[in-house]
This record gives C-alpha cells, structure tokens and sequence, in this order.
C-alpha cells in the first residue's frame, strides 16, 4: 500500500481514506492523499495533495501540487502545478503556475497561469487591454504563402 518507490524524496505522506468525513480546516506539512470528503478549507502550502478517484472536496484549495482524480467543488490555488486527471471533476477556479487537463476530465471555471516571481526577476512591461486578452474569436484568413499575414483583419465587403 506503500507509494514509495526508490529514489524518490518524499516519504512523508499522510492518507484519508475513503471512509473518512473531514468538515473544517485541514492543514498539514506532509504531502496528503485524500480519498474521503472534506468540506470546509485545505491549506498545504508547502506541499502536495492528491485527491483520490473516491475523493470528494467542496473546499478552496491552497497547496503546492495539486492532483485531482476524483472530484472538487471549490477553487485551487496550486503555487508549482495543477493537474485534472481524466477522471477528475472540477467545477470551480484554478490559478497555478503549470496545470495539465487530460482527456476526458471535466473542467468548469477560470483558469489564472501565473508566473513564477522566483524564476523571473525582470519587470513586467506594461501592456494594452487588448494584449492582456487570452481567448479570442479565431477568424480564417486565407493568403498566398508569399505574402504576409495583415496586421488587422481587413474588413469585409460582401454583396
């Protein structure tokens, strides 16, 4: 039942099992493995947290890795990365620095990317509201390959 394999330097990692009805805080400086409920609030800023295929969370959700197989109701805030398994459910925000959604998980709310302020020193150039924009409408534009792409969308005359 161990997950430990060799080489690995993590060995502390606390388990909720399945059976388990958690309501309130939880906040720990261990990685967990939560395959029970928690409702309430889950504070794990230095660590991992991994929600199991049986795990249920109607909770916000702070921690430094967060991975869900199961399903959580509540926004996550993952400070290194996030991922959403393919049988994970999230319905709620999530801001992270690196996420990973696979086929077939099913995703509702905002994502936030953020930088990493470690990594990153220089300052950030001030930009347009419309260059801090991240989905748009995708028109196709059709030219030769000689001829570059307009720098605006030309309007169209139809008639």
């Amino acid at each position: 039942m161990d997950n430990f394999r060799p080489g690995e330097s993590r060995t502390d990692i606390a388990h909720i099992g399945k059976s388990v009805v958690i309501k309130g805080e939880l906040s720990g400086s261990e990685d967990l493995y939560l395959d029970g409920e928690v409702e309430g609030s889950i504070e794990l800023r230095d660590h991992s947290l991994t929600i199991g295929p049986n795990g249920h969370v109607r909770a916000n959700i702070n921690a430094k890795e967060v991975i869900v197989q199961g399903k959580v109701e509540g926004n996550i805030t993952g400070t290194d990365r996030v991922e959403l398994r393919k049988s994970a459910v999230q319905v709620g925000d999530i801001a992270t620095q690196r996420i990973v959604i696979e086929d077939g998980a099913y995703f509702k709310g905002g994502i936030d990317i953020r930088k990493d302020k470690d990594k990153d020193q220089t300052p950030r150039r001030e930009t347009s509201p419309a260059q801090t924009q991240t989905s748009t409408p995708v028109t196709q534009v059709t030219t030769p390959a000689s001829s570059p792409l307009p720098a605006a969308p030309a309007s169209s005359t139809r008639g």
